[in-house]
């Protein structure tokens, strides 16, 4: 068991999780919403609020724990502790200097990690990739995250970029435009940002269930192919292509042990997984063995677990 308490924070587009995580299990949290602010500084006073008030709760003092970790998703520097770029979400993350707010509001040193990154960090720690050295993670939702460790350590590059934007990875030569700026990226052909357009250019003309919704997201997606709606159908068949041809690609790159997918999307991992495994099973040239898919142990709390690892490293 870990000695170490971090204060936690995942970052995502409408909420945000606070948590006291020690010894390998999260002692207390709070959600609160992340839309709706005035950017990621104007989301500051809340996060600060509410880690207080986890701090209160549980009777332990910052000075307590060994650092403030924020799960943050974009590209961020680990080494520079600070966020580089982001995509249409808290835009304001590069102008800010953290780790003098982590100082002035917990007196904790800062550190900063991609979401994606610290997930699959939390289900190496005790999760799904428990016991392995090498391994891949791909989170499915509103996007798609990636993140590789290898030899046990996240990789890491000078831009941030290594190992991160596996989503971002083109699997479609004439693709839609992607919100990155590329083409054909898997992100922009199988996520729920993109899934209205997605479902109307696999209907063929064909009127589906979910034809006249603004707005819907996989588990609308599920449910009307599961009552025989052939637009859903096709779609989700498109969608689990995609991520198949991902896989393979993420596979070739990093050379894993396992891969392991995350996001409530994985609710349905008996529908989702065996089609992947059968396609990496045909396409991933890897001679000799099999990589096994998994799905998250962790689910939404794997990042805070991450954290906790990422500290421990830092120490």
């Amino acid at each position: 068991m870990s000695g170490v308490s971090v204060l936690a924070v995942d970052l995502g587009g409408s909420h945000a999780e606070c948590a006291l995580v020690q010894n390998d299990s999260i002692t207390a949290s709070q959600t609160i919403p992340a839309s709706g602010q005035s950017g990621l500084r104007g989301l500051l006073p809340s996060i600060r609020d509410a880690l207080k008030g986890v701090l209160n709760a549980s009777s332990v003092r910052p000075s307590d724990c060994s650092s403030f970790v924020l799960a943050f998703p974009g590209i961020v520097s680990a080494r520079e502790k600070r966020i580089i770029a982001t995509n249409d979400k808290f835009d304001d993350g590069p102008g800010l200097d953290l780790e003098n707010w982590s100082r002035a509001e917990f007196g904790l040193p800062f550190l900063i990690e991609n979401d994606a990154r610290l997930a699959l960090l939390g289900e190496y720690r005790c999760g799904a990739a428990q016991g392995v050295r090498d391994a891949v993670m791909i989170t499915l939702g509103t996007g798609i995250g990636g993140a590789a460790l290898l030899d046990g350590k996240l990789l890491q590059s000078r831009h941030g970029l290594a190992g991160t934007i596996g989503g971002h990875l083109p699997v479609a030569l004439q693709g839609r435009l992607c919100t990155c700026g590329n083409r054909g990226c898997a992100e922009a052909e199988a996520a729920t940002t993109f899934l209205r357009r997605i479902y109307e250019e696999q209907a063929k003309g064909r009127t589906g269930a979910l034809a006249n919704n603004d707005q819907f997201g996989f588990a609308d997606l599920f449910e009307a192919a599961d009552l025989g709606d052939e637009p859903a159908m096709a779609t989700l068949e498109h969608c689990l292509t995609v991520w198949s041809v991902l896989t393979v690609a993420l596979i070739h790159a990093y050379d894993p042990e396992v891969v392991v997918f995350g996001g409530s999307i994985m609710k349905r991992r008996a529908q989702i997984l065996p089609t992947l495994s059968d396609y990496v099973r045909k396409h991933a040239w890897t001679p000799g063995r099999v990589v096994p898919l998994r799905a998250s142990v962790l689910g939404s709390q794997a990042a805070l677990y991450g954290a906790l690892e990422l500290a421990e490293s830092s120490l």
